[in-house]
């Protein structure tokens, strides 16, 4: 199943505290949104990349693309105040009927998942990559536990996730007339009132947003390639 995917890799990453684009921190000396790009670059079925940047840093992104010869990547576009605003910029580029939505500092994503999502797309419209929660779940206020949330129905998110272009782009219209931001693009369909179907992803498929997480993602890139973990 063809698809183009949109990824939107503009925002700064405060959390990561990095003073700097999150997308340009290195392992092995590749940045982390080079390794988001050849896993797209590889796939047969991705017909084209959209990634959504800041403006100031274009020049940066256009000397990744050329060093690790990116040539799927056929947009660059200016990202906006918020990510949903980003998304809904690329989406505007999108040519093709199936599109994806995809972290760029989530450099883990595995092909098969990325099918299965495409083909759940075409087939109910709206689908995303997630996880059953392992961990006990209390909902809290004023650092008191309310109440323990039942866990077997609950599922993490991820991403990528992906839709009828026609589909979500009258979720992001409808959120954009309401001045409503979503926790994620999934959410701006299900207001809608469309179901979306979840693909069983992959705990590895995790998104770089701590500095915590940059030393679970050196362990994942050395144990792929191979290399002992101290």
């Amino acid at each position: 199943m063809n698809y183009e995917v949109v990824i939107p890799a503009a925002g700064q990453g405060k959390r990561m505290k990095a003073g700097r684009n999150k997308q340009f921190i290195e392992f092995h000396d590749k940045p982390v949104i080079a390794y988001t790009l050849s896993v797209f670059e590889k796939d047969p079925t991705c017909t084209g990349i959209i990634l959504v940047i800041n403006e100031i840093e274009k020049d940066e992104f256009l000397k990744l693309i050329d060093t690790y010869k990116m040539t799927k990547v056929r947009a660059l576009i200016q990202g906006g105040s918020e990510r949903q605003h980003s998304v809904y910029n690329g989406l505007k580029a999108v040519q093709t009927g199936i599109v994806l939505v995809h972290d760029g500092a989530r450099p883990f994503i595995d092909h098969s998942i990325i099918q299965k999502l495409a083909h759940a797309a075409n087939e109910d419209g709206a689908a995303t990559a997630a996880v059953p929660v392992k961990d006990t779940i209390k909902r809290v206020e004023n650092l008191e536990v309310i109440e323990t949330v039942e866990r077997s129905s609950l599922w993490a998110i991820q991403t990528p996730q992906a839709f009828r272009l026609s589909l979500i782009l009258e979720a992001h219209r409808k959120a954009e007339s309401e001045q409503f931001l979503g926790t994620d693009d999934a959410s701006l369909v299900e207001r809608l009132k469309h179901k979306v179907t979840i693909v069983e992803g992959d705990y590895k498929n995790i998104k770089l947003t701590t500095p915590e997480d940059l030393l679970i993602a050196k362990a994942i890139i050395d144990s792929e390639r191979g290399e002992t973990i101290c």
